[in-house]
């Protein structure tokens, strides 16, 4: 069995290998002369001290409730597969309705470290290996709003039908 170090540098070099993929931080790294992976880290490391000692909290939740699912749904947008949208779409309805919840609750006078707890819940909800949105929504909204969404469609109800409809009879 490998020493946690080993694991630890394991998982350093396979972070590296994933930034390496970006131009941006691999000229960074010849000018500042600090590995990008020890750069990134360090980042998120400074992110997360922030948010748990509630310097900004609330703005860096919000940053990271809608930076790093904004930049998936614009790559889903101009991806041809329509899995990815369907996830984009959900969780962007799963956090509009904690969003609203949230506002109307103000939980965040009783809770402490909340913004802690809500900026993790965040990263479960949005980041694609968790897809956290999709079991909130399939477990609790699907069930409880499903009744008033569950219209049988006519097939030219949908816009694709309504423009397949509308070339069809321009052909004619």
């Amino acid at each position: 069995m490998s020493s946690p170090q080993d694991r630890v540098q394991h998982y350093v070099s396979q972070l590296d290998k994933e930034l390496s993929k970006y131009p941006a931080l691999n000229n960074l790294e010849k000018q500042t002369s600090i590995p990008k992976a020890y750069a990134v880290l360090g980042l998120g490391a400074l992110y997360f001290f922030l948010i748990i000692f509630n310097l900004g909290g609330q703005l860096l939740t919000n940053i990271a409730g809608f930076a790093i699912p904004g930049y998936y749904s614009v790559a889903a947008l101009f991806s041809a597969s329509k899995e990815d949208d369907t996830q984009w779409l959900t969780y962007w309805v799963v956090f509009a309705f904690f969003t609203v919840v949230e506002s109307l609750v103000s939980v965040v006078y009783w809770f402490p470290f909340y913004y802690t707890f809500k900026f993790v819940f965040l990263l479960w909800l949005s980041l694609p290996a968790f897809k956290g949105a999709e079991l909130i929504f399939r477990s609790f909204m699907a069930p409880t709003l499903g009744r008033y969404f569950q219209q049988t469609r006519t097939p030219g109800s949908t816009a694709s039908g309504l423009r397949a409809k509308a070339d069809s009879l321009h052909t004619e």
